[in-house]
């Protein structure tokens, strides 16, 4: 039996409920990367190799990026105010447990447990708005605001990381959240309303082989720089998500009631949206990976001179994103996609082009500005493209992709540049040298990852958009 949903009660503030939504959302996002900065004085703390330090991250990361559609879809069946409490109780507790983990088991289950919660929460979230806010100018407003809060906290997350680290401890990093999340809570559990629950079966099947396909195909790539690709774990990591991610779509293709319904798969616009979005943050990521680096290993900033450095991205990017809806009432919403990028390839060439010589002012942050203004304004597109058009049961699912392309763009594209970037050791060079020559490659990698973007909204969305205006192509056959 096909489910129904009632309408939101009139008399929700939705200012308020916007307010939740984003500042949840920020949270995430500046959990994801206020360690990174901080993860020198975890490795002491702890004692912990390399290795065993990308844990820190990996943990987290895989939890989210594996758990993701499971949580997205919860929310369609059991109801997306109870899922968006159950994520926040969920990440609040164990940011409490990670601030005071006694060693580094703890911290990793931790993370791992903490990357669950964020995986029902963040879907939850661009549920809420999109429940909340209708399809048109209402919602591309409120996407406005919620689409640079990621690069806004990624980028806040690590000037803030950098000043705990530098000033207090890394461990205030996530207790900060604990506080937060309670007063979260308590405005959710007043504000919100629940939407009706999905009265059909579970798709346990669907979601068993997406968690454990997407969670070895992350695990997979991210092993690969450290142990190489031809290493057996590597590969076996790699075949399994092949084959589980294999049946797993063949059993959605059949699911009555499908954790994916494939039907969100027949607009281009929705599909060149998910393939842009997830090169995107695999450059971006890795510009805040990397250029951390670059700060702290070639020009010798501290940790909190290298959080402060990223201000002349995060400033553009708040301006920019503020003014997307305006300029998408002139342009439309892939004009402003295209000027987007382009700002984001001009701003990456800019990087790739440092050298252990090159200062900060003209090697970063200049380069910094023009990516931070493609920055916000490429969120907020591609977060309206990856929702267009999707009826109100697959919201959750639709925004469970959406957040699915955000964070497995971000660990693959991030894994496979630091292949690149071990790659182009050379022993010519050694030192700062070597490093910034290292940089400067991976660098390179981020420049062709937003040019395959380019290349794909054109071949999805605007030569097909041409060929229809010209009668060489059915409209039928164009994007719903």
């Amino acid at each position: 039996m096909k489910p129904t949903y009632s309408k939101v009660d009139g008399d929700v503030n939705k200012m308020h409920v916007l307010a939740i939504v984003l500042a949840s959302y920020f949270v995430i996002l500046l959990d994801t990367s206020i360690v990174i900065t901080g993860l020198p004085e975890i490795r002491l703390a702890f004692g912990l190799t390399t290795t065993e330090l990308s844990w820190v991250q990996n943990a987290y990361t895989l939890s989210f990026g594996g758990f993701m559609m499971l949580g997205a879809r919860a929310g369609d069946l059991v109801g997306r105010k109870r899922m968006f409490m159950i994520g926040l109780t969920l990440f609040t507790l164990t940011s409490l447990v990670i601030g005071l983990a006694p060693n580094a088991t703890t911290m990793f289950i931790a993370r791992a447990v903490q990357g669950m919660g964020a995986a029902i929460l963040a879907p939850s979230t661009l549920a809420l708005l999109s429940i909340y806010f209708s399809e048109g100018e209402e919602r591309t407003k409120a996407l406005s605001y919620y689409a640079p809060t990621a690069g806004v906290g990624a980028s806040l997350g690590l000037v803030a990381g950098g000043v705990f680290a530098g000033w207090l401890t890394w461990r205030v990093g996530f207790l900060v959240n604990v506080p937060v999340g309670v007063v979260l809570m308590f405005a959710g559990q007043k504000v919100l309303k629940e939407s009706d629950t999905h009265t059909g079966s579970f798709d346990l099947i669907g979601a068993l082989t997406s968690t454990v396909g997407m969670t070895l195909l992350v695990f997979g790539i991210v092993e690969s720089a450290s142990l190489g690709w031809g290493n057996v774990i590597t590969q076996a990591s790699l075949l399994i998500a092949v084959i589980l991610l294999t049946v797993f779509f063949v059993h959605e293709a059949k699911a009555e009631q499908p954790i994916l319904p494939l039907r969100l798969f027949k607009s281009r616009e929705r599909v060149g949206a998910y393939l842009a979005r997830m090169l995107f943050l695999g450059s971006m990521v890795s510009f805040f990976f990397f250029s951390t680096q670059f700060m702290q290993g070639v020009l010798g900033f501290t940790p909190v001179e290298a959080g402060l450095g990223f201000l002349p991205f995060t400033i553009p990017t708040f301006f920019a994103s503020r003014m997307v809806p305006r300029f998408t009432k002139r342009i439309g919403n892939q004009g402003v996609m295209y000027i987007a990028f382009v700002f984001l390839l001009v701003g990456l060439i800019g990087l790739s082009m440092v050298t252990a010589q090159s200062s900060y002012l003209y090697g970063l942050a200049i380069p910094m500005l023009i990516i931070g203004f493609g920055n916000g304004a490429a969120l907020g597109p591609l977060t309206i493209a990856g929702v267009a058009g999707v009826g109100k049961e697959d919201t959750g699912a639709a925004s469970g992709l959406v957040n699915v392309a955000h964070q497995l763009g971000g660990s693959l594209g991030l894994s496979i540049l630091v292949v690149v970037f071990a790659s182009a050791s050379t022993p010519n060079l050694d030192g700062e040298l070597l490093l910034a020559h290292q940089i400067s490659a991976a660098y390179h990698g981020s420049v062709w990852m937003i040019v395959g973007a380019i290349a794909i909204m054109l071949l999805l969305n605007f030569i097909p958009s041409l060929l229809v205006k010209y009668g060489l192509l059915m409209k039928s056959v164009q994007q719903p």
